[in-house]
């Protein structure tokens, strides 16, 4: 892949996970907070910042030598167990709501999506 991939595909990855930390705020803001949601919120803090700058920016400032590229496979694949892991959580506690109305339900569910989409 080259660079120019490179990058877009992390743009894309970065704002993804900027609209599900709006998101997960304000499901977090608006309900009693589910362990599920807070979750999803430090997935997206930790693909905006440790994950995503490390493998954005590490191949582009690092030197040849002190660039370890078995690192970012190991980042993704860390990233995507946090995705799969938040959304599934959160559907799975959203389906078992015994009742759900309003624009925070579908907050719930977009960010589900999202979050699929995500991982």
């Amino acid at each position: 892949m080259n660079q120019t991939t490179h990058l877009a595909f992390r743009g894309l990855q970065l704002l993804l996970a900027i609209i599900l930390l709006c998101f997960t705020v304000y499901i977090v803001d608006h309900t009693f907070s589910p362990s599920q949601a807070i979750f999803l919120l430090f997935t997206s803090v930790w693909t905006i910042f440790p994950a995503l700058t490390y493998l954005a920016l590490a191949p582009r400032f690092h030197s040849r030598e002190g660039y370890s590229k078995s690192a970012d496979p190991i980042i993704d694949i860390i990233t995507a167990l946090f995705w799969f892991a938040g959304f599934i959580a959160l559907a799975v506690w959203y389906h078992r709501l015994d009742f759900c109305y309003g624009r925070a339900c579908k907050i719930i569910v977009t960010t589900c999506v999202l979050g699929a989409l995500e991982w």
